[in-house]
């Protein structure tokens, strides 16, 4: 039997709506969600990010600024810029997009950024909250993927979890979420001994390693949930998932698409996290 798709598309817009409908409440206010993006260098996937983002905000009704600095850019100048963002009421979400140039240390840029601003949920504040299940901004792509398998209807308490892949941006954050969600989670990487045998046992599988379809069915327990995180290009141009689509469709129950899975929920969930902290930072509760 072929896996049902959960299209992220189509969650993605329908999340859009209720921001939109939000941001128009807020504007009845006089309050506008503000997000400022950061790109230093010329980074060509960055720079399409960064585009999409904009572009985002525009549709959404919110106020964006985005800084385009130069690659040889110094740490000083960077920091400067985000204390100047951490001041500046009309911006209520920073981001500043990965990676950056190596004379500049990722980490105390992040460190920089008001954790009350932080929309990537990168600061070790923001990390600590997630993991002790207190109030913050949540990683954009790990709260899609929650999004995603609770608007499909499905559910995720008493079912068992693995997760392949361990990175900060994705693999920990959606370990604490589905654990959060009350899921048994089981976290696999490049050392895990038994790998196939242990994914296998997953109602729910995600998958996030950066290696174009290196999950196949043997992966994959038959009926299970299959979240692809990972977008490759090949060398024919084209976009493909960590798990291999073909191979795993007639074995899996459900399964997110590349594209059209994972990938445009971060950006919806980013514009998520911005109404929020704008909404904090005014003190609205609702």
């Amino acid at each position: 039997m072929t896996a049902q798709r959960i299209e992220g598309k189509v969650i993605s817009d329908a999340i859009r709506l209720e921001i939109s409908e939000a941001a128009a409440k807020l504007a009845e206010r006089d309050i506008k969600p503000g997000l400022a993006v950061v790109l230093v260098g010329e980074d060509p996937a960055s720079k399409v990010y960064v585009g999409s983002k904009e572009k985002a905000c525009q549709q959404l009704g919110f106020y964006s600024e985005v800084h385009r600095l130069d690659t040889a850019t110094s740490q000083e100048e960077l920091l400067s810029l985000i204390d100047k963002l951490n001041n500046q009421t009309n911006i209520h979400g920073i981001l500043v997009q990965l990676p950056l140039p190596k004379h500049i240390d990722e980490k105390a840029v992040i460190d920089a950024i008001s954790t009350a601003k932080d929309v990537d949920g990168f600061h070790p504040e923001s990390v600590g909250n997630l993991v002790i299940g207190d109030e913050s901004l949540l990683p954009c792509t790990p709260a899609g993927v929650i999004e995603m398998i609770k608007r499909t209807g499905l559910t995720i308490a008493g079912k068992h979890a693995v997760v392949i892949g361990r990175s900060n941006i994705v693999g920990k954050p959606v370990s604490m979420l589905l654990l959060r969600e009350h899921a048994t989670v089981t976290i696999c990487h490049s050392r895990t001994a038994n790998m196939e045998e242990i994914a296998r046992t997953a109602d729910i599988l995600v998958v996030a390693i950066g290696k174009a379809k290196a999950i196949g069915r043997q992966f994959v327990k038959p009926g299970a949930i299959v979240i692809d995180v990972g977008i490759n290009r090949l060398p024919d141009g084209k976009l493909a998932g960590d798990v291999d689509y073909d191979d795993v469709l007639d074995t899996a129950g459900y399964i997110t698409p590349v594209p059209g899975g994972v990938g445009p929920m971060t950006i919806t969930m980013l514009m998520q996290n911005t109404l929020k902290a704008a909404k904090q930072q005014h003190a609205i509760k609702e």
